[in-house]
């Protein structure tokens, strides 16, 4: 039998008609795949150096190739006449054949498997960006309980922070307001230190000196907190205004201190002004002096003639603590801008002979403006000293929950803008002299007007 070969049974010229033939006929085939056209395409069939470009091309375009043993046997029995064919010699290629084809079946089904699962994963990444709510759905169930876990710890981070600062807070307000001297009254212990829109406090400055009996209050000043307008209303009330005492005949409102305290006087200026007022803070002289001098003092526009003012106080505030009857005598040839220590500040705060009773409440709002401006640095600087000699001079009603919700305010008022009047206003008042006293006779509703419309903001007259 003929020894027949590869480049026979596969560069035969007959053999490649038949190949294309069969192909032709294969092309269409179902099971055929692109990778698989593909890889048959570099079979030895399309890359053989018998084979011609355009069965090369022909190859390339179909997914199987599967040449019969019938036709090959009866191409190789064409091209062998001389030779006798013997199936057993021939068996061998058969078998070979067979097992090939068997293989490349095989290998083609895995491969069209493979194929499948690629084309289900490239279809599924196509598919996700088109289905967005399930895609962020389902991310979000992966990822959700991550932040979750991050959100919490972040909240109990700053929970954690805002307990501290409160029990911080509250160990301060505790620590200040027991140094305070805390004198309650009965009377208004159970009403609200707001009125309205408005947080009132009254701020009385009192003579009540050593070696000196009978005291009054020297300096009266409404302290209102508009907290709608944000602003802070410093209200002088004159004190030779003649006013109703509740309890007692017709008097100056500096008498209502003398008779009855801080309740009697806050009761007064209810009654002739119609405003809630339950809450004060009192402050004496010297108190007053050290509360400038833990500040590093003030610096004011001062005259000549309130120089000279200065130093004639100070001759009585000297003899009353003990020093030297000249000690703090300011030059009064320097008038302008000058610095002030306590015992000076408040030598010139008592000055009512330049420009009588609305002169002299206008210069203790100066020298009161002046310190709030000063007394956050201070307490910044050195707290412990500024606090302790503010707090414990001072002497009040306010409870200390009241002073602790104040704090949370505090630094939302350090912002508002601070306002001065004095009570009456002008053009409301006339002088006068009833019993032997020089006072101010005073148009009462049309400083019940001026509140409402001012300090409260609302023009409400009732």
């Amino acid at each position: 039998m003929k020894e027949y070969d590869d480049e026979y049974f596969y560069g035969s010229e007959e053999l490649s008609k038949n190949v294309r033939m069969f192909m032709g006929e294969e092309a269409d085939d179902e099971d055929a795949s692109a990778p698989l056209k593909s890889e048959y395409a570099t079979s030895a069939y399309a890359v053989h150096e018998g084979g011609d470009e355009p069965l090369k091309a022909e190859y390339a375009s179909i997914g199987r190739l599967d040449i019969h043993f019938n036709e090959e046997k009866e191409d190789y029995e064409e091209t062998s006449e001389d030779e006798d064919w013997d199936d057993e010699d021939y068996e061998p290629i058969r078998r070979e054949r067979v097992r090939r084809k068997q293989k490349r079946e095989e290998s083609g089904r895995e491969r069209r498997r493979r194929e499948r699962a690629r084309a289900e994963r490239e279809n599924q990444t196509k598919e996700k960006p088109q289905k967005k709510p399930e895609n962020k759905s389902g991310k979000k169930a992966k990822k959700e309980p991550r932040r979750k876990s991050k959100f919490k710890r972040f909240l109990i981070i700053i929970a954690l922070i805002l307990i501290a600062l409160l029990i911080f807070q509250k160990y301060m307000v505790n620590k200040v307001y027991n140094r305070m001297r805390y004198s309650g009254i009965a009377s208004v212990e159970d009403e609200s230190y707001r009125d309205e829109n408005c947080i009132n406090i009254l701020l009385i400055g009192n003579d009540a000196r050593s070696g000196v009996s009978g005291a009054r209050s020297d300096a009266m000043i409404l302290a209102s907190i508009n907290t709608r307008q944000k602003k802070i209303y410093l209200t002088s009330l004159l004190r030779d205004m003649y006013v109703e005492i509740p309890g007692h005949d017709n008097n100056r409102l500096n008498a209502a201190y003398s008779y009855g305290g801080a309740e009697l006087l806050m009761d007064t200026i209810e009654k002739n002004f119609n405003i809630k007022v339950n809450r004060y803070v009192g402050v004496d002289f010297e108190s007053f002096a050290k509360l400038t001098d833990i500040i590093g003092g003030i610096d004011l526009e001062l005259t000549t003639g309130e120089l000279e003012l200065v130093n004639g106080y100070l001759i009585e505030y000297n003899q009353i603590t003990g020093r030297e009857i000249d000690t703090d005598f300011m030059d009064i040839g320097k008038p302008g801008l000058v610095h002030l220590n306590g015992p000076q500040a408040l030598a010139y705060s008592r000055n009512r002979y330049i420009g009588s009773d609305f002169g002299r409440t206008e210069r203790q709002r100066k020298v009161i403006t002046a310190i709030i401006k000063k007394l956050p640095a201070a307490i910044i600087k050195n707290p412990d000293m500024t606090l302790q000699i503010i707090f414990e001079n001072l002497e009040t009603n306010l409870t200390e929950g009241e002073c602790y919700r104040l704090s949370f305010l505090a630094p939302i008022i350090g912002t508002y803008d601070i306002e001065s009047a004095s009570l009456p206003v002008d053009g409301t008042y006339s002088d006068a002299r009833i019993r032997d006293m020089e006072v101010l006779q005073v148009d009462f509703e049309a400083n019940k007007r001026y509140l409402r419309d001012v300090v409260y903001g609302d023009g409400n007259t009732e």
